[in-house]
């Protein structure tokens, strides 16, 4: 299955596009990361890749996917505030099943305990709350995942322990997993490539060859 972005273009006022011309693809089962300044259109891109927005020109295909479920997308994103991406009115056990049911097994791989589910999400902390958001994403329909800062906001021992879970199972299942994020370290240890909007060059191999890739 593959994931294409071809000749993306988007501006948000007048003639200044904050992507121009944006070439991209994605296969399954591939980690790739997204990198470029603040300004340069990553979160942009990903709400575009994951159908929250379209493009102004340009096109999105997901290559090899039979849609059987017509209310469920298969590109998946998850931002990197959680707090805005929850029904403050929906208890966390409504939020995390809203699109499937996940077995004990992943809720407890992702440190979920089980007294959260009967909170509110605001009881809860930004970490706690992410740690729902992510696993809501990874349902078996899902086909490719997008971490936009997914966890720049957590210690690194949570940042740690959700970036394992969400791994295994993207290699597990084969889903594209697509990583935006300004920490180069992360890029680099986890990426088998990774794009450059700035500079638009791609990085290929970058786990033999140390390179500046931000």
């Amino acid at each position: 299955m593959l994931l294409k972005a071809e000749k993306i273009n988007y501006k948000y006022r007048g003639d200044n596009y904050i992507l121009k011309d944006i070439d991209l693809s994605v296969e399954s089962n591939e980690i790739v990361g997204v990198v470029a300044p603040s300004g340069f259109g990553k979160t942009t891109l990903a709400k575009i890749l994951a159908g929250y927005i379209k493009p102004d020109k340009g096109k999105v295909i997901l290559e090899g996917y039979e849609n059987k479920n017509t209310n469920y997308n298969p590109v998946q994103l998850i931002f990197q505030h959680p707090e805005k991406s929850v029904n403050p009115k929906w208890k966390m056990k409504k939020t995390l099943n809203e699109a499937y049911k996940p077995d004990d097994k992943m809720i407890e791989a992702m440190g979920i305990k089980k007294e959260w589910l009967n909170r509110w999400p605001s009881e809860l902390s930004g970490g706690e709350l992410q740690r729902f958001c992510v696993l809501r994403a990874l349902s078996k329909e899902t086909k490719f995942l997008i971490a936009d800062e997914m966890t720049t906001m957590l210690d690194a021992i949570t940042q740690a322990q959700i970036w394992n879970v969400v791994i295994d199972y993207c290699k597990e299942n084969e889903i594209g997993l697509i990583v935006i994020s300004h920490d180069k370290d992360l890029v680099y240890n986890i990426c088998d490539r990774v794009i450059n909007l700035e500079k638009r060059i791609s990085y290929d191999n970058i786990k033999e060859e140390r390179v500046n890739i931000i």
